[in-house]
């Protein structure tokens, strides 16, 4: 496990998904049969790995990638580094016979993504690539609306996604310095435009073009040693995106906004028959039949209530963590060869969306997603 010190590889991949797999005694495949994965944690810092070493209990450790990849006690490389580090690695760990499965974006660039699928593909190692929101139980709850129906013909998705990332001058940022400047594969298309791919390819139907604005509303930040600096990378996009079926998807990404709305995320999926409006956990739909009727009068107060008019979906199944859930599915792909969909080329999809977004951006227009 290659970039485990960082924020997401400790919390969701160390700390909340590898750790509870063992502590509850590896991934059940049948009563007499169990996959017990024995991780190693790499990364470039020995006192913050011995540090995570000491706080997960797993006592594997090293600062030395290519002395790990030739072990032949470990069969999967996962990466989870920033994005312009991940090409190289992936590159030796294929070459060493690793199976791999790594964060999102795979590559600051589709060819590259593609390069790396075609390697894992020629080399015949099992790949996937990490597309959490899709067990998020509030986007399970949509999928669950949409195979019962509720929607009737989808007519429209509209995401909402972002808060205020401080800019570090009085009030300490809560983002990585490397995530505002361009030539450090940072901004806000390149990273949440492969998620966008992913839940619409998913959930809605697959892409076929985009319309992207991209901005940097803040000049300037604040490094994590104090320093300020410039910020060259976007910190908004404001993108539509055309479905094949004919939806329409809007999503606002943005580290400069602040909330008022249920969640860090909200998706609103509209249709004929009714709506509904998902956060990260929770879901409230709205059916044809309760739909109040408002008549545009700005003069007097309107007399409805319009959040009273939803109604909250209730639980009916129970959702672990999405991190873990894809860990697990990954892990039976490996070992039993159970299908696993999202693997380096839907990767190289999100890349490509993100791709398209800037080029979009960059000549203010309408621009094709080919397929790959």
């Amino acid at each position: 496990m290659n970039g485990v010190t960082g924020r997401m590889g400790t919390n969701q991949h160390l700390l909340r998904s590898m750790v509870p797999i063992i502590q509850q005694g590896g991934v059940k495949l049948s009563d007499t049969e169990y996959i017990l994965p024995e991780p190693v944690l790499v990364g470039r810092n020995m006192a913050k790995l011995k540090a995570l070493a000491e706080k997960s209990g797993i006592t594997a450790y090293s600062t030395d990638l290519d002395a790990v990849l030739q072990d032949a006690r470990y069969s999967i490389y996962f990466d989870a580094q920033t994005t312009g580090k991940r090409a190289e690695c992936i590159r030796k760990a294929v070459a060493a016979g690793k199976h791999i499965y790594c964060e999102k974006p795979i590559a600051s660039g589709t060819a590259v993504a593609m390069e790396l699928y075609h390697l894992c593909e020629a080399a015949g190692l099992k790949h996937g690539v990490v597309q959490d929101k899709l067990w998020l139980p509030g986007l399970l709850r949509l999928k669950r609306l949409i195979q019962q129906g509720f929607f009737g013909r989808i007519l429209s998705v509209k995401g909402e996604f972002g808060y205020w990332v401080f800019e570090g001058h009085s009030i300490p940022a809560q983002r990585p310095s490397w995530n505002y400047r361009k030539e450090e594969e940072g901004g806000i298309i390149l990273d949440m435009l492969c998620h966008w791919r992913y839940v619409l390819d998913n959930l809605f139907g697959e892409v076929k073009a985009v319309s992207c604005l991209g901005a940097t509303h803040i000049p300037e930040r604040i490094d994590e040693k104090g320093r300020p600096y410039a910020c060259t990378a976007d910190d908004a996009a404001y993108a539509t995106f055309e479905l094949e079926n004919g939806v329409i998807a809007h999503f606002n990404s943005s580290w400069t906004t602040r909330v008022r709305r249920d969640d860090l995320l909200t998706l609103q999926v509209d249709g004929t028959h009714g709506s509904a409006v998902a956060g990260l956990r929770d879901c409230y739909v709205q059916h044809y039949g309760h739909t109040p009727k408002p008549v545009w009068n700005p003069d007097v107060e309107q007399p409805i209530k319009f959040f009273e008019g939803w109604a909250k979906v209730p639980d009916q199944e129970t959702y672990d963590n999405a991190f873990k859930v894809q860990w697990e599915l990954f892990l039976r792909h490996v070992v039993k060869n159970e299908p696993f969909p999202w693997n380096l080329r839907e990767g190289a999809k999100g890349v490509q969306l993100a791709e398209k977004g800037l080029e979009s951006w960059a000549k203010r227009c309408w621009v094709n997603i080919d397929p790959l």
